[in-house]
């Protein structure tokens, strides 16, 4: 009896684990690798830090089946970025194109790092102009 169970709960993960498995047909090796690529510069919307190629959550699934249905229907990557981009917003590409409204994007690290940097040298010396201070009217 108890191998029956275990072996009904073996059958039941293991076809759960095969729907999950999504399978593509493509029309030529090309199509197969601008979907693969794809797949990797478009960031789920769910995951935030995580390409839709590498996400197993249900958003992914969804977008990766409109990327190869767009696919299918002779689509470029720019069509689907721009798709893409007009449904999700800009955060679903993993690198943004530098204009106005992404700046803050790609220059606010470098920004804070160099700020970071001013602080510290600015709280240096003030550390060092008030120990000359403290040791000249000793």
């Amino acid at each position: 009896m108890m191998r029956k169970l275990l072996g009904a709960c073996v059958l039941g993960l293991s076809l759960s684990v095969q729907a999950a498995i999504e399978t593509y047909q493509f029309d030529s090796p090309e199509q197969e690798a601008r979907f693969r690529q794809l797949g990797y510069e478009l960031r789920c919307p769910k995951c935030q830090n995580q390409a839709i190629g590498d996400s197993d959550a249900e958003i992914s699934g969804d977008l990766r089946a409109e990327v190869y249905r767009m696919l299918k229907e002779g689509a470029t990557d720019a069509e689907i970025k721009d798709f893409m981009v007009a449904r999700y917003g800009r955060y679903v590409l993993y690198n943004p194109p530098l204009d106005q409204q992404t700046l803050v994007l790609w220059f606010g690290p470098a920004g804070l790092l160099v700020l970071g940097g001013i602080l510290v040298v600015l709280r240096i010396r003030q550390s060092k102009k008030a120990l000359e201070e403290g040791e000249s009217q000793a």
